[in-house]
């Protein structure tokens, strides 16, 4: 069960709607804040001009050591932003106490081996989603918006290339950094730590706060052809976060999930491997069932093996 005590009165059922009124507005503000100390200190750190920073954002990738420029504000505007975000409405508004102390304790090493082969199992079923999800058409009534959601589609696919398009093992250990741990914590933090318990709460159901937080998670990277994807893996960590106790659990499996696809591209780079971030139909059946069996036995062992406080959890 998620680990969030509070007798906030902002925080509880009845007042929903104006919880998740400020849980947005505090978000966004923090998130725009630091993503404006992070432009502001840019050309400072990596030697740019301003201007040129902001080029990149419009789709200037030629400035030098642009990559760098880029991750750092990524990492400090995104990832430490969901985190402070976080912070802020756990401790100053619903004054909730998560019990790290209590998380840590429920840490069990084999139990994390299991989570990576479970993240792992789910890299491998996940390809088959992202096939799936890359075939979808609207209406021919919104073909309009699907349009406009393959140009946005495409504009994001070309962000992303130059992102990871490494080219020496400093921009790749600023990828894992950035995209890795700063991603994994700070998201985890605010999507399971925080957003996860209030849709439980709000919902009077697990399950339902686990999908509905699932699909805000996937919602907000704005990546319409993968949403399908990424609503998995959110409902993933989410369980992992609810039949372990501990969000340790849910945090380093985005790490790994992140991690492990950022070394993936540098390899491919490198031509160590075959792997193309832009292919939708990489995957085989066989090893995306395999990955689906994978997963599905390792959530049942968590379920099978909660802490005993939950054992009340269906």
């Amino acid at each position: 069960m998620e680990i969030y005590e509070t007798q906030s009165e902002i925080a509880k059922r009845k007042n929903w709607l104006l919880s998740l009124v400020v849980t947005v507005l505090i978000t966004f503000g923090v998130l725009i804040l630091l993503q404006g100390i992070a432009l502001a200190l840019t050309p400072f750190l990596f030697n740019i001009e301003l201007s040129e920073v902001l080029g990149l954002f419009s789709g200037d990738y030629s400035v030098s050591n642009g990559r760098m420029a880029m991750l750092f504000v990524q990492g400090v505007g995104s990832g430490i932003g969901f985190w402070v975000a976080a912070w802020i409405l756990i401790h100053w508004i619903d004054r909730a106490d998560l019990k790290w102390s209590l998380q840590l304790v429920r840490y069990d090493s084999k139990k994390m081996g299991l989570t990576f082969l479970i993240t792992l199992g789910a890299m491998f079923f996940n390809a088959l989603l992202v096939y799936w999800n890359s075939e979808l058409s609207l209406p021919e009534f919104m073909s309009g918006v699907e349009t406009w959601m393959k140009e946005m589609e495409d504009q994001l696919m070309e962000m992303t290339k130059f992102l990871t398009d490494f080219q020496t093992v400093p921009e790749l250990l600023m990828g894992v950094v950035v995209i890795g741990v700063l991603a994994g914590i700070g998201e985890e933090m605010f999507f399971r730590g925080l957003l996860q318990p209030k849709m439980h709460r709000y919902t009077g159901s697990v399950h339902w706060g686990i999908w509905l937080t699932a699909i805000i998670f996937s919602a907000i990277h704005v990546q319409f052809y993968g949403f399908i994807p990424r609503v998995f893996l959110g409902a993933l960590f989410g369980y992992l976060y609810v039949y372990s106790g501990s969000l340790i659990y849910p945090i380093l499996a985005h790490i790994f999930n992140n991690s492990f696809t950022v070394i993936l591209v540098y390899a491919a780079n490198q031509g160590m491997v075959d792997f193309d971030i832009e292919s939708s139909d990489s995957f085989s059946y066989p090893l995306s069932i395999l990955g689906l069996l994978v997963l599905l036995g390792g959530i049942y062992y968590f379920k099978r093996n909660k802490p005993k406080e939950d054992e009340r959890l269906d």
